[in-house]
């Protein structure tokens, strides 16, 4: 996954723009999250921006393609781990080789050397979370093992294919540096990597792949057959629908032959429709409960840290509500855009997938109705309160289409929803408006104990004071009703 960077870093310089190009902006030139290369800032939960797979699944897609590679078997208990040769964890994140497993283990690879220690090795990693520089600290679950054959190389490269929006098309890249951090190599000996790119109508061609393949130093003899394996590669790459393959390493191995040891394939989710059979073999128990949740609801969700869940339709819309929440002292819980044809099936759930982080205290629902109608957004948040018994306060926004009927459904509910027309007012709302909770407890000594829990949440009006500037707010109901003023 390092392609990313090592690509961004060239275009950079391709670009004049000097060898201090940092991850995020190689990100940005990309369009890649940059949790794929191994930056994940405060960012609780990295969105998914394609399918990866496991490390075997993706050799099995070379060794169908006819390109060399380990033989090997993937192993769920550590009864089945049973031969003389490497043990992998089978964790979608970087850096397994120096992570630490719950229990102590270092490195999810290991080579081991009898029967006995495959097992032993192996019943530390099967059902241990794994602690990486990619995983930070929440890890990922370890439920296989991949064992695959040792190999003894005399040389280790590096290879990788990845979509380059500055070529208008895939870019191979290569380095004489392999088997070690490729990010590391990138950035201080920038001249040892090999760019390629390919264009995307006319294919790969048998004297690129050769003049990569001579670049990347393979010896004369074994520089037709690294050619073929990369041109291999490519159709693979083609075939799936990838947006990035990464072999680390390409090696010449012991007996003279070309080998890939290790395989890394990300493909794009968009070609998902066509590409059924890969993604079938998504594992889940690598993400969050909550990014299945918004898959199945083709929602755009990402959690985050804060403690105001937002609901918003379009990406720059919902940064846009993020960063004003954050400039009035707030803290999104979450980015989640809803997309411009969302239903009310879609509204439901994504405040399901809101209220599923407990950390949330107040919900900001900032709509602008273009595409999207308002009055649709209002019938899944009237819905959704009711359905789920919300009792945190939620501030609306609506503007755009059907905006008025919007209003109109809301008003007509017996539901008390803040309504707001003013973003940077709706902002300062929902950062200040807190819930209310109110414990009262009786105690008869004598007889029994009995507890009285009263939870006064209902918001039933706001006001603006033009004057001051400051918001009124009225909560609970009948005689408990009582007011809070936000300067």
């Amino acid at each position: 996954m390092a392609a990313s960077l090592i690509c961004g870093r060239l275009t950079a310089s391709l670009r004049n723009s000097g060898a201090k190009t940092t991850i995020a902006s190689a990100s940005k030139v990309l369009g890649v999250s940059s949790g794929l290369l191994g930056c994940h800032g405060s960012q609780q939960h990295q969105q998914q921006r394609g399918l990866s797979l496991h490390e075997y699944m993706s050799i099995g897609l070379l060794k169908e393609a006819g390109i060399a590679v380990p033989d090997g078997m993937v192993a769920s208990s550590s009864d089945e781990a049973y031969s003389d040769l490497v043990v992998k964890a089978q964790v979608l994140a970087g850096g397994r080789g120096k992570g630490t497993f719950e229990g102590g283990l270092k490195g999810g690879v290991k080579i081991v050397y009898s029967p006995e220690e495959a097992r032993d090795i192996s019943s530390q990693m099967i059902g241990r979370k794994l602690y990486t520089k990619q995983t930070g600290e929440a890890g990922r679950i370890c439920n296989q093992v991949f064992i695959c054959e040792r190999r003894y190389p005399r040389r280790e490269y590096y290879f990788a294919i990845t979509m380059e929006r500055s070529f208008q098309g895939p870019v191979l890249i290569g380095s004489s540096q392999g088997g070690v951090n490729i990010e590391d190599v990138a950035a201080e000996s920038p001249d040892a990597i090999v760019k390629e790119p390919i264009d995307i109508v006319e294919g790969i061609k048998m004297e690129q792949a050769v003049k990569v393949a001579e670049k990347m130093g393979f010896p004369q003899p074994l520089v037709k057959e690294a050619a073929e394996n990369m041109i291999k590669l490519y159709n693979v790459f083609m075939k799936y629908d990838a947006s990035m393959l990464e072999i680390n390493p390409m090696v010449e191995d012991s007996s003279g032959i070309v080998m890939c040891m290790d395989a890394k394939i990300n493909f794009d989710s968009n070609a998902a429709y066509r590409q059924q059979k890969v993604f079938d073999l998504q594992d889940w128990t690598q993400e969050d409960p909550r990014d299945r949740q918004a898959a199945k609801a083709d929602l755009n969700y990402i959690g985050l840290d804060g403690t105001i869940g937002c609901l918003v339709n379009g990406a720059g819309l919902a940064m846009a509500t993020m960063d004003i929440i954050k400039l009035h002292g707030g803290t999104p819980a979450n980015f989640l855009d809803v997309g411009g044809g969302a239903t009310a099936h879609q509204v439901t759930e994504a405040f399901k997938l809101i209220t599923s982080d407990r950390k949330v205290q107040a919900i900001l629902v900032n709509i602008f109705g273009g595409i999207m109608r308002c009055d649709v957004i209002a019938q899944g948040i009237i819905m959704a309160v009711t359905d789920l018994d919300l009792k945190i306060p939620i501030v609306v926004r609506l503007q755009g289409t059907r905006v008025d009927d919007a209003k109109a459904l809301i008003a007509a509910s017996p539901l008390k929803i803040l309504a707001c027309d003013d973003l940077d007012e709706a902002a300062k709302m929902v950062t200040r408006a807190r819930t209310h909770t109110h414990t009262h407890t009786h105690t008869h000594t004598h007889t029994h104990t009995h507890t009285h829990t009263h939870t006064h949440t209902h918001i039933y009006s706001t006001e603006v004071n033009e004057t001051s500037g400051s918001t009124v707010m009225e909560h609970g109901r009948g005689s408990q009703m009582f007011r809070v003023r936000i300067d």
